[in-house]
């Protein structure tokens, strides 16, 4: 797999990756009808049939505001969750706390907790807001105490009255604590406007209320894809998830995104791919597929 080094500045922005943690998913899961004769080339997974996962949020450092989008798992799950949840979700998932790390990441950035101004939230599930709120002096509290956090009140309204299929993905200690504190804000449908150069667009095939972060400047383009394009290899329109609440709607909804990406050349950021941050695509008849792939 051939992976390019770039350094990307959008506006005012410095582009950083900030892996949290790598974890652990079923493959068949995570590619759905996809045969695994198909998804192991690029995705080999291990004797319980997961495959590798990075929990990877994005820094946006620029001279007024540092914003961070998603906060992988979290790291202290016991605390949070209870020593029969928290050691269980640690097995099962398969996470590795021997790795890079939230806050290390945004320490090799000079940033500190209490520097980050904005958090954008794309959905709540555990591996993308595990790490919003942490337990201190055995209180759960706000990771980023000076932050303004944000994310749709569908997802919110979801989260706080899962579905039965999704119950074990949404965990209250993860949220509940943002707005006990009033730091959550819930916003309503897109906003392209929501911060300098910053927009949030909905998406509700994966779950209700995910939203996915464009960042622009009129010249280049990043769009943070959350779980509607997890990986590189799910840039293909029907490698979708079994996680997925709605595929086919799914489907519609990565094509919206992937036509602009690929014409006006967008990087496409990657949450979950253990092997690269972004890439470019390209169109491939009435499909799409992988141009380039970086390391930012």
């Amino acid at each position: 797999m051939d992976i390019q080094k770039a350094s990307l500045k959008i506006g005012d922005y410095q582009i950083c990756p900030v892996p949290t943690g790598q974890f652990g998913l079923d493959g068949g899961a995570m590619f759905g009808t996809v045969p695994k004769v198909l998804w192991e080339q690029s995705n080999p997974p291990d004797e319980k049939n997961r495959i590798p996962m990075e929990a990877r949020a994005l820094l946006l450092k620029g001279s007024k505001h540092k914003i961070l989008i998603d906060t992988g798992n979290g790291s202290d799950f016991v605390a949070k969750y209870g020593d029969k949840v928290g050691g269980k979700f640690s097995e099962i998932y398969a996470v590795d706390q021997n790795g890079p790390s939230l806050l290390k990441s945004l320490a090799g950035h000079g940033v500190k907790p209490e520097d980050v101004t904005h958090v954008i939230l794309t959905h709540l599930h555990f591996d993308h807001a595990g790490g919003a709120t942490t337990e201190k002096n055995g209180e759960i509290v706000a990771t980023f105490p000076k932050a303004k956090y944000y994310v749709q009140r569908a997802n919110f309204e979801t989260a706080t009255k899962p579905n039965i299929r999704e119950k074990a993905s949404y965990l209250a200690p993860n949220f509940e604590p943002l707005m006990k504190a009033g730091v959550l804000e819930l916003l309503d449908g897109d906003k392209a406007d929501l911060l300098p150069g910053v927009s949030v667009q909905v998406s509700n095939g994966h779950t209700r209320g995910q939203q996915v972060v464009k960042v622009s400047d009129g010249t280049n383009t990043l769009l943070y894809c959350g779980d509607v394009i997890p990986t590189s290899s799910h840039v293909r329109l029907p490698w979708v998830m079994g996680y997925d609440l709605e595929p086919l709607r799914l489907i519609e909804e990565k094509a919206t995104f992937l036509e602009p990406a690929s014409s006006e050349n967008w990087y496409l950021y990657f949450e979950h791919d253990p092997y690269c941050d972004a890439a470019t695509v390209e169109k491939k008849g009435p499909d799409f597929k992988v141009k380039d792939r970086f390391h930012l």
